[in-house]
C-alpha cells in the first residue's frame, strides 16, 4: 500500500470529526443531567426518586436499541441510520426543551434514548470501514478525543447554564449541534451503496433487546447493599440473564442472527471484547468515585470536584492522537499491554489517598490514568476490527456496545453497595472508605492483563515465521 493512500486524508479526516461531534453530544447531555437533578426536582416540585427516570429511561431505552444497530446497519446503510438517528435525538432534545411536566420529560428523553443508542456504534463503524486496516488506529482517535474530553467539560458547561439561564438550556444547547453534525454528515458521508434487506431476526430481538434492559433495569436499582436482596434488582437480573443465555444458544444456531456471536470465536476479537467490558466497568465506576472522594472525603464543591478530574481527561486528550499513530505503524495489542500498567499504578495512588494526600500527586495520578486509558480502549478496538472483513464490523460494534453498557451499570452498582458499606462503617466523610472503594478499579485493571496477553500471543508471529495477517472472520 503507498503511503498517499495510507495518509490520513481531508475526506476521512472529515467523516472522523463529523462522527465525533454527532457522538458527543448525547455523552454530554447525559453527564450534564447528572448536574441538573437537583435543579429538575425543584422546578417540578417533585422528589428525587422521580426525577431520576430522566436518567434510568434514558439509559433502558439506550440499552433496548444498541442490540439492533448491527443489522439495521446492514439493512438500511450506516449513512442513512446515522442521520435518523441524528435527527430523533435532536427532535427529542427539543421536545425535552418544551417539556410541560415531568412526566413528559421523561417521556420525551426515552425518544433521545432510543437517537443515543443508535449514534455510537453506527458512528464507529462508519469511521472503522472508512479508514480501513491501515488508518484506523489515527481514525479511531479522532473520534475518540472528543468523547474523552466531552464529559470532562459536561459538568462546568451544565453548571453555567443552569445558573444564568434555565434547565430548559442543557436541551437547547443541543440544537444547533445537533443541527451542524446533521447538516455536515449530509455532505461528507458517502451515500449507502452496499445495504442488505435481510429479514430482521425476531426471535434474537425479542430475546436479547429485552434481555438486555431487564439486566441493566436490576442494575441501575441497586442503590444500597440492602437492594440486592429485593426483588427490584433480583427478579429484572435473573429474567434479563435467562434471556440473554437463551439468545447466545439461539445466535449459535441461526444462519442470521441479529448478533453474530461467532465472531468472537477469533482470539483476538473476544480479548478485545473482554477489554471493553473491563475498562467501561473500571472507568464508569472510577468516575463516580472520583467526584465523591474530592467532595465527601475533602470537602470540596462539585465545581471543584469537576476541576480536579481534569487531568484524566487531557492524558487521554494527549495519548490518544500518539497511540493512534503507532497502532497504524504496528500491532496495538503492544501498546495495550503498555497501557494497562499505567492505569493499575495510577489508581494504586488513590488506594494510599488518605484526607490528606497532595492534590498535586492525585492530579498526576489521574493523569497518568488517562494516558493509560488513551493506550488501551482505542487501540484494543482496533485490534478487533482489523481481524474481520468491513461487512462485520457493524455486528462486532453493537456488541461491544453491549458489554460496554452492562460492564458500566455493573460495576456502578458494585461500586455503590461497596461504597454504602464502606462509609456505614467507616463514617460518611472518611478517606478510609474510599481507599478500600479504589481497589476494585485497580482490580478490574489487572484483569484485563489476562485477554490483552492473549490477544497479544494471538497477532505475534512465531519464531521463523512472518509477521502475521490477522485471519478475516465471518467470510
Amino acid at each position: 500500500m503507498t503511503k498517499e493512500r495510507e495518509a490520513l486524508d481531508r475526506k476521512l479526516l472529515a467523516v472522523a470529526l463529523v462522527v465525533a461531534i454527532g457522538a458527543v453530544t448525547p455523552i454530554v447531555d447525559m453527564t450534564i443531567i447528572g448536574v441538573a437533578l437537583h435543579t429538575l426536582s425543584d422546578s417540578f416540585h417533585t422528589g428525587l426518586s422521580t426525577v431520576q427516570w430522566v436518567i434510568t429511561g434514558y439509559i433502558l431505552t439506550t440499552a433496548m436499541v444498541v442490540p439492533l444497530t448491527g443489522w439495521a446497519t446492514e439493512a438500511f446503510g450506516g449513512r442513512r441510520l446515522w442521520l435518523v438517528a441524528l435527527a430523533i435525538f435532536t427532535v427529542g432534545s427539543l421536545l425535552c426543551a418544551l417539556s410541560w411536566s415531568i412526566g413528559s420529560l421523561i417521556v420525551f428523553r426515552l425518544l433521545q434514548g432510543i437517537g443515543a443508542g443508535l449514534l455510537g456504534p453506527v458512528g464507529t463503524a462508519i469511521v472503522a470501514r472508512a479508514a480501513g486496516p491501515n488508518r484506523m488506529g489515527r481514525a479511531m482517535s479522532v473520534v475518540g478525543v472528543p468523547l474523552v474530553l466531552g464529559p470532562v467539560i459536561a459538568p462546568v458547561v451544565g453548571g453555567i447554564l443552569l445558573d444564568l439561564v434555565s434547565w430548559r438550556w442543557i436541551f437547547l444547547i443541543n440544537l444547533p449541534i445537533g443541527a451542524v453534525a446533521f447538516a455536515l454528515s449530509w455532505v461528507v458521508f458517502d451515500r449507502d451503496t452496499e445495504t442488505s434487506r435481510g429479514r430482521l431476526d425476531l426471535r434474537g430481538f425479542l430475546l436479547l433487546c429485552p434481555g438486555v434492559t431487564l439486566l441493566v433495569y436490576g442494575l441501575v436499582n441497586v442503590t444500597s447493599p440492602g437492594a440486592l436482596t429485593s426483588a427490584a434488582f433480583l427478579v429484572p437480573v435473573l429474567a434479563g440473564a435467562a434471556l440473554l443465555a437463551a439468545f447466545v444458544r439461539h445466535a449459535l444456531t441461526v444462519e442470521k442472527p441479529l448478533l453474530d456471536l461467532r465472531l468472537l470465536g477469533n482470539i483476538t476479537v473476544s480479548s478485545a471484547g473482554a477489554i471493553q467490558f473491563l475498562m467501561n466497568a473500571t472507568l464508569s465506576g472510577a468516575m463516580m468515585i472520583f467526584p465523591l472522594y474530592y467532595q465527601l472525603a475533602r470537602g470540596e464543591s462539585p465545581l471543584i470536584a469537576g476541576l480536579l478530574l481534569v487531568p484524566q481527561g487531557l492524558g487521554v486528550a494527549m495519548t490518544m492522537p500518539i497511540a493512534g499513530r503507532i497502532v497504524d505503524k504496528g500491532r496495538p495489542s503492544l501498546l495495550v499491554l503498555c497501557g494497562i500498567p499505567l492505569l493499575a499504578l495510577g489508581f494504586v495512588s488513590f488506594t494510599m489517598a488518605g484526607a490528606d494526600g497532595s492534590y498535586l500527586r492525585l492530579g498526576l495520578s489521574l493523569w497518568v490514568i488517562g494516558v493509560g486509558a488513551g493506550c488501551t480502549i482505542m487501540p484494543a478496538l482496533t485490534t478487533a476490527y482489523r481481524a474481520l472483513e468491513p461487512r462485520r464490523i457493524p455486528h462486532i460494534t453493537a456488541t461491544f456496545s453491549i458489554l460496554q453498557e452492562l460492564g458500566a451499570s455493573g460495576a456502578v452498582a458494585v461500586f455503590i453497595v461497596v461504597l454504602e458499606a464502606q462509609l456505614a462503617a467507616n463514617g460518611a466523610a472518611s478517606a478510609a472508605a474510599f481507599e478500600t472503594v479504589f481497589w476494585l478499579p485497580l482490580t478490574l485493571v489487572l484483569l484485563c492483563l489476562v485477554p490483552a496477553l492473549l490477544a497479544w500471543r494471538s497477532t505475534t508471529p512465531r519464531a521463523g515465521t512472518a509477521e502475521p495477517e490477522l485471519a478475516e472472520v465471518g467470510s
